[in-house]
C-alpha cells in the first residue's frame, strides 16, 4: 500500500427520504382514477379480514328503562306460535282429482298474478362475425366451402374488411386459390353490403351495385380517383375524364353516401361514461366544492378484530402479531384515502382561485397556468400536483373538465398581455365554424385572424393547434 493511504471509518449524519410501504401506498391512491380506486378497495377489503365496509344503521328510537322492563315482561308472557295449515280457496279441485285418478300427468292452468319481467332478458349483440357465418350457412356450403368461409370470416377486420390475400388463405388451408377466390365473391354480396373487400375500392363497388347505381361514370371515379376524391381535386377528375365539374360533384355526393366502413354498426365497443370526482356548483360570485364518493365503499375496522387485539394478553403471539398488522394496514388505507381526498379538494380549490374568471364567464378566460402555481399556493410538490390531476374529473358550471385542462402554457398578446393556450384553441375553432365552406381559411389566413384579434401566433402554431382539434386542412374542408 502506498504511503499515506490508509482506510477510516467516519459518522456522518444526514438526511434522507425512505419510501415505506405506506408512503408507497398513499402516493399511489394519489394518481389512481376513480375506478381504478373502487377496484383496488374492493380487493383490499377481500385480502384484509380487519377491513369492512361502514353502513349506515338506521338509529332506532330511545325508550325509557320503563318501557324496556315492560316491553321485556310482555315478551316472557306472548304465546309460542303455531303455524295452522290452511287450506287454500283458489285451488281447482276438480283439476286435482282427475291428475291423480288418471294414468298420465294433468296439469292444471293456473293464473300467476305476477307476470314474466321479459324487460329482464337482453340478449347479446349480434357480431359481424356471427352474422356472416349465419349467411353463410343459409347459402348450404360444402364441408369444404364451410372451412374456407369460416378461414374468411376470421381474417375480416373491425370494419368488415379482408386482411388476408386469397393466397395466404388458401396456403393456410390447403385449399385452391380458384375455390377461396370464387366464394369470397358469394360473401362479398353478404349483408352488410360492401363486406369482405380487399379495399376501400372495391367495398365501394360492391355497395353501388348492391344498390343498383353501376353507372360507368362512378365506376370510373371510385376505380382511378380515390386519392383526387380525398383530396377533393374534383377539377382534376373532371379535366381528366373530359366531363363538366358539375357532373363530378353530383357523383361525389352519390359516393359521399356510401359506407367506408361496412362492419361499423356491428362495433361491439360500448361507451365508456366519465363519472366526475368533483362537483363544482356556483352560488352567487362564490363556488361550492362537493366531492363525489358515490360507489366508493366507507370502509371501517372490523369491531371483532378491534376487540381482539384489546384482549391480546389472552391470544398467541403469532395471532396477535397477524391482528396488529392487518389493523395497521385497513389504518393505513383509511388514512391514505383520507388524505387523497383532502389533497383533490385543496388543488380544486386553488384551481378555482387562480381559474375564477374561467368558472363566470367561459373559456374565453381561461388564464395561463402551470403545475408550479398550484403547488406553491397549497404548499406540496409539483409532482403530487400531477398525481392529483391525472384521470380527475371535475363537473363545473362550465361543463366536464379534466383536472390537467386548467393546466396551459401561455399565447402572449400583442400588447403584452398573454391568453390561455385552449382559449387560443377555442378561437380557432369559432373562426372555422364560421368561415364561407366554399372559400375555407388556410393557416396562415386563420395566424393574420387570430394577428388582428390582438393574439400573436404563428402559421405552424395553428396547425398544431388545428390538428388537435381533429380538424382538417383547409383543401379537405372545401365544398362544392
Amino acid at each position: 500500500m502506498a504511503p499515506g493511504i490508509g482506510l477510516q471509518q467516519n459518522l456522518t449524519l444526514t438526511q434522507q427520504l425512505i419510501m415505506t410501504p405506506q408512503l408507497q401506498q398513499a402516493i399511489k391512491l394519489l394518481q389512481l382514477s376513480r375506478i381504478e380506486l373502487a377496484n383496488m378497495i374492493q380487493q383490499e377489503m377481500e385480502e384484509n379480514p380487519a377491513l369492512e365496509e361502514s353502513f349506515t344503521e338506521i338509529q332506532q328510537e330511545k325508550k325509557s328503562p320503563e318501557e324496556d322492563r315492560s316491553s321485556t315482561d310482555n315478551e316472557e308472557i306472548i304465546k309460542e306460535v303455531t303455524i295452522e295449515e290452511k287450506v287454500r280457496e283458489d285451488i281447482d279441485w276438480s283439476s286435482y282429482i282427475n291428475e291423480y285418478n288418471s294414468t298420465g300427468r294433468v296439469y292444471a292452468e293456473v293464473d300467476h298474478q305476477e307476470a314474466v319481467n321479459y324487460e329482464a332478458f337482453t340478449s347479446n349483440k349480434e357480431t359481424l362475425k356471427s352474422h356472416l357465418q349465419w349467411q353463410l350457412l343459409m347459402h348450404g356450403p360444402s364441408l369444404e366451402e364451410e372451412k374456407i368461409g369460416s378461414m374468411i370470416i376470421g381474417n375480416l377486420d373491425l370494419d368488415g374488411y379482408l386482411c388476408s390475400s386469397v393466397e395466404e388463405i388458401a396456403e393456410a388451408g390447403n385449399f385452391k386459390p380458384h375455390d377461396v377466390e370464387q366464394l369470397l365473391k358469394k360473401m362479398q354480396d353478404f349483408d352488410p353490403p360492401g363486406v369482405c373487400a380487399r379495399d376501400l375500392k372495391e367495398s365501394l363497388l360492391i355497395q353501388i351495385k348492391h344498390l343498383g347505381i353501376e353507372t360507368p361514370l362512378l365506376k370510373k371515379i371510385i376505380s382511378g380517383y380515390i386519392k383526387n376524391l380525398e383530396n377533393k381535386t374534383y377539377k382534376k377528375i373532371a379535366a381528366d375524364l373530359n366531363i363538366s365539374i358539375d357532373n363530378v360533384i353530383s357523383a361525389v355526393k352519390i359516393i359521399q353516401c356510401l359506407e367506408p366502413k361496412p362492419g361499423r354498426k356491428f362495433a361491439t365497443d360500448e361507451p365508456q361514461y366519465i363519472i366526475p370526482d368533483i362537483y363544482v356548483y356556483r352560488e352567487g360570485d362564490d363556488f361550492k366544492i362537493v366531492m363525489n364518493d358515490d360507489g366508493l365503499p366507507k370502509l371501517r375496522i372490523n369491531s371483532l378484530y378491534r376487540n381482539a387485539a384489546a384482549k391480546g394478553r389472552e391470544l398467541p403471539k403469532e395471532t396477535k402479531a397477524y391482528l396488529n398488522e392487518k389493523m395497521q394496514s385497513a389504518s393505513w388505507l383509511i388514512k391514505s384515502i383520507h388524505q387523497r381526498q383532502k389533497t383533490i379538494y385543496s388543488v380544486m380549490e386553488s384551481i378555482i382561485k387562480f381559474q375564477k374568471d374561467f368558472f363566470l364567464k367561459g373559456i374565453a378566460y381561461l388564464k395561463p397556468m402551470i403545475l408550479k402555481d398550484v403547488a406553491e399556493d397549497i404548499k406540496m410538490h409539483e409532482s403530487t400536483i400531477s398525481r392529483v390531476t391525472t384521470n380527475k374529473y371535475a363537473y363545473t358550471p362550465q361543463g366536464l373538465f379534466e383536472l390537467k385542462y386548467f393546466f396551459n402554457s401561455s399565447i402572449s398578446r400583442i400588447n403584452g398581455d398573454s391568453l390561455a393556450s385552449e382559449s387560443v384553441k377555442d378561437k380557432i375553432r369559432i373562426l372555422i365554424e364560421n368561415e364561407d365552406p366554399k372559400n375555407p381559411y388556410s393557416d396562415k389566413k386563420l395566424s393574420e385572424l387570430l394577428e388582428r384579434a390582438n393574439i400573436s401566433i404563428a402559421r405552424r402554431t395553428v396547425t398544431k393547434y388545428r390538428e388537435m382539434l381533429h380538424i382538417l386542412p383547409s383543401t379537405k374542408r372545401k365544398q362544392f
